[in-house]
């Protein structure tokens, strides 16, 4: 196993995962709401995009971290699983940057004026049904994992093992599971773009 890279002290970590955990929530819903009427000189949609690519590789990346770990390459895994991370923040601020930009994108809006008309959404009928269901998983889930990922890092870098698998176990599937959504979510939206 690896060596602690942190002194142990359960109550900072506890309210400074918390604390960064609210603001990054906080963040995400109140600049949701907000959209900056710029013109940046470029095609804002370049975020969404971007935010696809990163989910990709966080997903290809989660997936070899569980593979390294299973066997017992502890090094690697720490390493991947920290690229993972870096990547993750770099995909908040692409979000929030896309967000700013392009504001709300309604599904099923073919001629982008804003409005969902019946005729529209009769051509997309079943895939618009799928697409909520999945956007209504990927958005709680997306909302929840940031204190899982944050624990479950701390417990590994204080070398607390047992509790750090154990926190992987619930932690690793809602990770993956929304960051395959993040992708699907993208490739079903972008039409509307």
């Amino acid at each position: 196993m690896l060596a602690p890279v942190l002194e142990k002290n359960d109550k900072k970590a506890w309210w400074l995962i918390g604390i960064f955990s609210f603001v990054v929530f906080a963040a995400v819903v109140v600049l949701g709401r907000v959209k900056l009427d710029v013109d940046p000189g470029f095609d804002i949609h370049v975020f969404a995009k971007a935010n696809a690519i990163i989910n990709s590789a966080v997903t290809l990346l989660l997936a070899v971290g569980l593979i390294t770990v299973k066997q017992r390459k502890y090094e690697l895994h720490k390493k991947i699983m920290f690229t993972a991370m870096i990547l993750s923040v770099l995909f908040l601020v692409s979000y929030i940057c896309h967000h700013l930009l392009a504001g709300d994108t309604k599904f099923g809006d073919l001629d982008h004026d804003g409005v969902v008309s019946e005729a529209e959404k009769a051509k997309v009928t079943g895939l618009r049904t799928f697409y909520y269901i999945i956007l209504g998983t990927h958005i709680p889930l997306a909302a929840i994992i940031l204190p899982f990922v944050l624990f479950t890092a701390y417990r590994a870098m204080i070398a607390e093992f047992p509790r750090h698998k154990k926190l992987a176990r619930i932690t690793w599937p809602i990770w993956f599971y929304v960051s395959v959504t993040g992708v699907l979510v993208y490739l079903l939206i972008s039409p509307y773009y």
